[in-house]
């Protein structure tokens, strides 16, 4: 990148990677470790628990599970919920197993680092051991995907064998991914495998003209409802394919074609149409999101095209167009209907090269394959109850394993003839070239211009992506190489566009393209992306409380002196080039080190060294009494200031309503939402009234455990929960999500050891 200005970010890892370290994402941290092999221990409480978990998955599914003890690397989960899992993968011959665990089974709200599903897989089908993860760390590279790693597994002290532990595609992770969850949410799961020449989970026009045709096809994972939305998905993929874009993120389904075709991960929409989900975003759009990666890079090698035998070697020359090409398959609208506009073809293949680039060419995959199978390797050995032989697991990164019947390719072997065949494939040579990106001017403002221009060579045209939202779908913007858009002179190479900041960001990727294929810049867009971010505005990112004692250390928290910012708005912020000063005349005494602030979320600041990381220590002190702070960029620009008469020692100076309010003494809360204002009598207090989702309450004192009802008009109990506080809090608060509620009038009831309190509330 040639302009310094220019804020190129992989965001998404950049927010991610800050993330693991608060509590806003636990999920990212031990249980999905890749370098760590996890130790999970179940306790039966039947000596027959094998026989009763085969008899009600036979049985009953997943709809019911078999009371057990679970402990995760020592921690116990007592009196959880278990059930065998996978339809090709159990038998109940088999001792190994693969299991669904839920923690919070019988004890509602526990968790282990933020998961309360736990998912493992017994690796029957891959000799290797390794192709399950080393493709779900592929996929993340370019779209949401879970994690991925191993799992010991015992029951009691008998070592069942090495799982592969894989991260639940749930509520947690589409909140993670896309900040909302209770939407339309489908797992493309027929209730009975059809092959072969099975419609599946094909997404076709094929039964019926309301959604109760597709019910046997579709698992619903949302509560309640979604059918209506499934089937106007299907409708429009099929029967009014202009507005696609509106129901469809297209680019992730192309993303998630080419990963597929890439590393032949064939048990998949591109085989026999199942193993996705598909989740519907907040904008109103469906998102697909891969599932089920035990099989990649050959291992599963059936399609529905009854006139293909898969051999290891054909396999590895597959077509990554061929369902466009012939009409051998059930019906595949979502890649026919796409691959038939030129333009998403292109971008596909475009797709296709990134991975092959950034995965296959450059060995990156080998390479994580043989790192894990020397992280594994006493783990195998010891697992008795494998399927395939230790000769195998050593032997099949590079040569094919398994029964004459039942070859399971090399995995090298048939990537490096997947390679040899993709190289060559129209689409993967003379590609488009962007380089020397810039935008001006380098200090941006909210809701003003900004120019974005590229050097661009071999293309036919030129095209800007953006949005000012972090989740919102991008809009596209014609550049230009006319002299007129910013792009110096005319015919020079150099594209231009112009784009308004009107948000609290701006994000954006360049597509370029020619007669025969196109590409991308970041080549991972649009799951990476360039991102402006304006110079905040006052009220975006504020001083929300100040706390000064003479305890030190990080570890106490409370004990300790800091400066509290919040982040009112819905994205995160970089706060780059910005200055604190308790100095009226100079307001460039410390600078702020490049950091990350998430979305709704608080970053705190050492006084007098009290943060272990030193580079959030303010490098002057707070008087307690006529003290100033201010928050400035380095041209001057005010984002915060606040002055104040007095700080009194353990009690803090804290924002109420927590972002926005004023100033008042209350009981310090560390890198979490203000308390009521020490002076403040009330009891119990809900907000905002009216609500569209979100619902606070709070009591200003604390309380081991407070009940909330929620009743509707009917006096119907329709929410119903006890909240328990450990013996440290000084006061009570909560939020409850009652988005899924229908609008209305509902009356909420909190009961507090001997005491009880009625609000009505209104949903909007």
């Amino acid at each position: 990148m040639s302009n310094k200005n220019h804020i190129h970010i992989i965001f998404i890892s950049l927010i991610f990677a800050f993330l693991s370290n608060s509590q806003k994402i636990n999920a990212q941290s031990e249980l999905y470790d890749i370098t760590k092999i996890q130790e999970i221990r179940i306790h039966f409480y039947e000596s027959n628990w094998s026989e009763i978990l085969d008899s009600l998955f036979m049985n009953f599914g997943e709809d019911k599970r078999l009371v057990c003890d679970i402990y995760i690397n020592g921690k116990s989960f007592p009196k959880a919920g278990i059930r065998y899992k996978g339809y090709s993968s159990f038998d109940s011959t088999q001792m190994k197993n693969p299991f669904n665990i839920d923690l919070n089974y019988t004890y509602k709200h526990l968790n282990y680092q933020g998961n309360n599903k736990i998912r493992l897989a017994n690796v029957i089908y891959d000799p290797s051991f390794v192709r399950e993860v080393v493709a779900y760390n592929i996929a993340q590279k370019y779209m949401p995907a879970s994690q991925a790693n191993f799992a010991k597994v015992y029951v009691d002290d008998y070592y069942l064998g090495l799982y592969t532990n894989v991260e639940t595609v749930s509520d947690d992770f589409t909140e993670k991914y896309f900040k909302s969850k209770g939407n339309s949410f489908f797992k493309g799961s027929p209730a009975v495998l059809q092959y072969p020449f099975g419609q599946n989970s094909n997404l076709a026009y094929t039964h019926g003209s309301d959604y109760s045709g597709y019910l046997p096809y579709y698992k619903l994972e949302s509560d309640y409802y979604g059918w209506n939305d499934l089937f106007n998905l299907i409708y429009i993929l099929n029967n009014d394919t202009s507005n696609i874009p509106k129901v469809l993120n297209i680019d992730r389904t192309l993303w998630m074609h080419a990963f597929n075709y890439a590393i032949l991960n064939l048990d998949s929409y591109i085989g026999y149409s199942q193993n996705y989900y598909l989740y519907k975003d907040n904008y109103g759009i469906f998102n697909t999101i891969p599932w089920d990666l035990n099989m990649s890079f050959g291992s599963f090698r059936n399609t529905d095209d009854i006139s293909l035998s898969l051999s290891i070697d054909k396999i590895g020359k597959l077509d990554p167009l061929q369902h466009l090409y012939s009409n051998a398959y059930t019906p595949r609208p979502l890649m026919k209907n796409l691959f038939r506009t030129p333009l998403y073809r292109k971008m596909y293949i475009a797709h296709l090269r990134t991975i092959i680039k950034e995965n296959i060419e450059n060995s990156d995959y080998f390479n994580l394959a043989s790192q894990l199978q020397n992280l594994i390797d006493s783990a195998v050995y010891a697992d008795t109850n494998k399927f395939y032989t230790y000769s195998d697991f050593k032997n099949n990164l590079t040569v094919d394993a398994g029964t004459t019947s039942n070859k399971i390719p090399g995995i090298k072997s048939l990537m490096d003839a997947r390679l040899a065949y993709l190289l060559s494939y129209p689409g993967f040579s003379t590609v488009p070239v962007i380089s020397d990106m810039k935008y001006e001017p380098t200090i941006v403002e909210q809701n003003k211009e900004v120019w974005i221009k590229a050097k661009i060579t071999n293309l036919t045209s030129a095209f800007l992506y953006s949005r000012n939202n972090s989740k919102a779908p991008f809009n596209l913007t014609v550049m230009y190489d006319d002299g007129l858009h910013h792009d110096e002179i005319a015919g020079d190479g150099i594209y231009g566009a112009q784009l308004t900041v009107n948000g609290k960001t701006l994000q954006y990727y360049i597509w370029a393209e020619n007669d025969s294929c196109g590409s991308f810049s970041p080549e991972r867009a649009a799951n990476e992306f360039y991102e402006i971010q304006p110079q905040l505005v006052k009220g975006d990112v504020v001083i929300n409380e100040i706390k000064l004692n003479a305890g030190t250390g990080y570890a106490s928290e409370n004990a300790g002196s800091w400066i509290e910012l919040f982040n009112n708005t819905n994205e995160d912020f970089r706060l780059k080039n910005i200055y604190f000063s308790n100095d009226s005349l100079n307001r460039f005494v410390w600078k702020l080190k490049d950091t990350i602030i998430p979305s709704k979320n608080y970053l705190i600041l050492g006084i007098n060294n009290s943060l272990a990381n030193d580079s959030l220590n303010i490098n002057f002190s707070l008087p307690e009494a006529d003290g100033k702070l201010y928050i400035t960029y380095e041209n001057g620009k005010e984002i915060d200031a606040v002055s104040y008469k007095q700080l009194a020692v353990n009690l803090s100076l804290g924002r109420y309503p927590n972002g926005n309010g004023n100033f008042n003494l209350m009981y310090p809360s560390f890198a979490a939402y203000n308390l009521y204002p020490k002076s403040e009598n009330v009891s119990f207090y809900i907000y905002p009234n009216p609500t569209t989702g979100l619902l606070n309450y709070e009591l200003n004192a604390h309380f081991p455990s407070v009940k909330i009802e929620i009743f509707n008009t009917l006096s119907q109990s329709i929410f119903n929960k006890e909240y328990t506080y450990d013996a440290a809090a000084i006061s009570t608060y909560n939020t409850i999500d009652i988005s899924s509620f229908p609008k209305g009038v509902y009356v909420v009831k909190a009961s507090w050891a001997d005491n009880s309190e009625i609000k009505k509330i209104i949903k909007q």
